[in-house]
């Protein structure tokens, strides 16, 4: 670098051009930082109790959208609303909901049928899972008398709901109806939350009927100003051997029971079969919870997939009494709804 001017010591000045020369290297334009293998990342920090989850969308993105809400409804204007948010089923996810709930039947019939020839330990302190023929001895127990132990997991054996956690949520035949209270929460059956996502974005199971609209609801800020016409809610349904059959396979409960222990020849083609149902279910559940809401508490582990939480008072963690015991909801992540 050159640079000319005047250099003024304890002598006369002197002035001139000057050749000002830098040992440091310039970066090479063509170096690239290496990419983590996904294997390498991290796993999801364990949040403390006493704390409410992150949002997954920021907070003041939030608050700019519930301004924008409100400064319609003043002036009278409903919301622009598009499929589902209005109601209406997107079609080129209907059979991404099909594909999803079949490879959720084959996720739960592989792991029932694993767990047969593979032990599965759980730490009956706290939520640690350790896949080998016996327990380890790493001190990370986070339990309640774990100090009493030095920080050793005290060891059971697991079952399926260890390795796929159960998150259910309330079955409505309306999502846009009326929410769900206190009083009336036994009056709706507990499914999967990932059957009731599939269910809402299309998926016709006789035994939990949905409402399948033609004309889409209309909303001003909060407030539902049309349901799309009036539907009565059919009957309970009257459960059959073969309805029975189909809502075992779409649940965990006694799964392990149902399915017996396949021959050692069969056990590499159904672990196979049992990772690729997985990364469906997986890439299934991300792509509908993009257009589909799906609402979590802050504070526990209760899922509700509608446009807005219910007002079960079923909440006990942190400041449940300031709260009456409901719920904080706010939007959910893909991996709470998977319990993986």
């Amino acid at each position: 670098m050159f640079w000319q001017g005047h250099i003024q010591t304890g002598q006369p000045k002197i002035s001139g051009t000057f050749l000002c020369v830098s040992q440091k290297s310039q970066k090479d334009s063509t170096f690239k930082k290496p990419t983590a293998y996904p294997q390498n990342v991290d796993l999801p920090p364990i949040l403390p109790k006493k704390k409410k989850k992150s949002y997954p969308i920021p907070f003041k993105k939030i608050q700019q959208a519930a301004r924008n809400d409100t400064k319609l409804a003043q002036m009278g204007i409903e919301k622009p609303l598009e499929p589902p948010k209005n109601g209406l089923l997107v079609p080129d996810l209907v059979p991404v909901a099909y594909e999803v709930l079949d490879a959720w039947k084959v996720l739960i019939r592989g792991l029932a049928q694993l767990l047969h020839v593979i032990p599965v330990h759980g730490c009956s302190e706290c939520s640690e899972i350790h896949v080998a023929q016996s327990g380890h001895r790493i001190k990370d127990c986070r339990g309640q008398s774990s100090a009493n132990r030095q920080g050793l997991h005290t060891w059971v054996k697991g079952s399926i709901n260890d390795v796929l956690i159960p998150v259910e949520s309330y079955h409505l035949y309306n999502p846009f109806g009326r929410r769900i209270r206190h009083e009336t929460r036994f009056s709706y059956d507990r499914i999967p939350a990932v059957v009731e996502l599939c269910i809402q974005a299309g998926v016709d199971l006789p035994e939990y009927p949905s409402r399948r609209r033609t004309n889409p609801i209309r909303m001003i800020g909060k407030k539902v100003i049309d349901q799309g016409g009036l539907v009565e809610e059919p009957a309970p349904f009257h459960h059959s051997s073969d309805s029975s059959s189909l809502l075992m396979d779409i649940d965990t409960h006694e799964s392990f029971k149902r399915h017996p222990p396949p021959p050692l020849s069969h056990i590499p083609k159904i672990a196979q079969e049992t990772v690729d149902a997985y990364e469906v279910v997986r890439w299934g559940v991300r792509k509908l919870m993009r257009k589909y809401t799906v609402k979590a508490c802050g504070y526990c582990s209760e899922v509700h997939v509608r446009p807005w939480g219910h007002n079960a008072k079923l909440c006990g963690e942190f400041k449940h009494q300031w709260r009456d015991g409901k719920h904080g909801w706010q939007d959910t992540q893909f991996r709470i709804i998977r319990g993986m």
